[in-house]
């Protein structure tokens, strides 16, 4: 009997230890199925594998999509740096002063051997001794009524010995109105000679830029504080001498118009000398009466 129960508890004391390996292992089992699942892993594994280059060629599909715009920045930056250029220029442009043309002569064309404006870097013409720009061309036709225009008998007047002659100050006054103030002027072409009693010098006549005419022109004098005035003299004397080369006042050197203008306006009468009480004829205006130091006499 007590070996029957010795052996029924070791029967059952095996049933309970089999019964509890039993969960043990099915733990156990469970466990390493959590722990590694082989058909999950790789397939990780490969899909992850597999999104690297899915990825990689996104990226590069990303900086592909992204390459244009930043290739295509620069050309429109150009394209508009250009477009502001441009506008800038034409701005600049705008706002700039238009290049001044040369100031035509009076008779409305500039004349041909005038220096231009962009010719700043010619050497100035000397003209003490150049004949720069002589006969070249004419002038206009307005220019040349105004210097060929007859001649005033009022303007005229009668020296004592029986010279006719047209004070300075109206050539100068012809010059002015045909090629205007500033556009002609009186260049020496040598020293004031001073003589005894007489001072001399020549002038040359330029208009425009260019050479018209030459003249030497003379005074006299009467004493040394006298030559400063003289010299003045002597300048008028070459201008209205140089101004026989544009026609002013050629009616002064025809003889038939001196003979007409002297017979009309001129007469001859005797006059008494104030201070050495000698007498002679003179010549003057029909309208003008005798003047200091002379008094008219019978």
């Amino acid at each position: 009997m007590a070996s029957r129960a010795t052996n029924c508890l070791r029967i059952a004391s095996r049933q309970v230890g089999l019964a509890t390996k039993a969960p043990t292992r099915s733990i156990g089992s469970i466990s390493r199925a959590r722990q590694y699942p082989s058909s999950t892993a790789p397939r990780a594994a490969t899909t992850t594998t597999t999104s690297k280059p899915t990825t990689s060629s996104s990226s590069t599909t990303t900086a592909t999509r992204s390459t244009p715009p930043a290739a295509t920045k620069p050309a429109t930056t150009a394209a508009s740096s250009t477009t502001n250029g441009t506008a800038a220029s034409k701005v600049a442009s705008s706002a700039s002063p238009p290049a001044r043309d040369p100031i035509p002569a009076v008779s409305g064309m500039p004349l041909p051997d005038a220096p231009s404006a962009a010719g700043q870097d010619q050497k100035p013409i000397d003209w003490s001794s150049s004949y720069h720009g002589l006969g070249t061309s004419t002038f206009g036709p307005e220019v040349a009524t105004v210097l060929q225009a007859p001649l005033d008998a009022d303007d005229i007047e009668v020296k004592p010995d029986g010279i006719i002659y047209l004070p300075e100050i109206k050539y100068r006054r012809v010059l002015n109105a045909a090629f205007g103030p500033g556009g002609w002027g009186l260049a020496p072409r040598g020293d004031l000679v001073v003589q005894d009693r007489l001072v001399s010098r020549d002038y040359a006549l330029i208009v425009h830029g260019r050479f018209v005419g030459q003249a030497r022109g003379e005074q006299q004098y009467f004493s040394e504080d006298g030559i400063s005035t003289a010299a003045e003299g002597c300048k008028s004397n070459a201008l209205m001498r140089t101004c026989k080369d544009l026609g002013i006042a050629s009616e002064l050197w025809d003889p038939r118009f001196i003979r007409k203008f002297m017979k009309a306006h001129a007469q001859q009468v005797w006059v008494e000398h104030v201070v050495t009480k000698k007498k002679k004829q003179i010549w003057l205006r029909k309208d003008d009466e005798v003047r200091y130091p002379f008094k008219k006499t019978t």
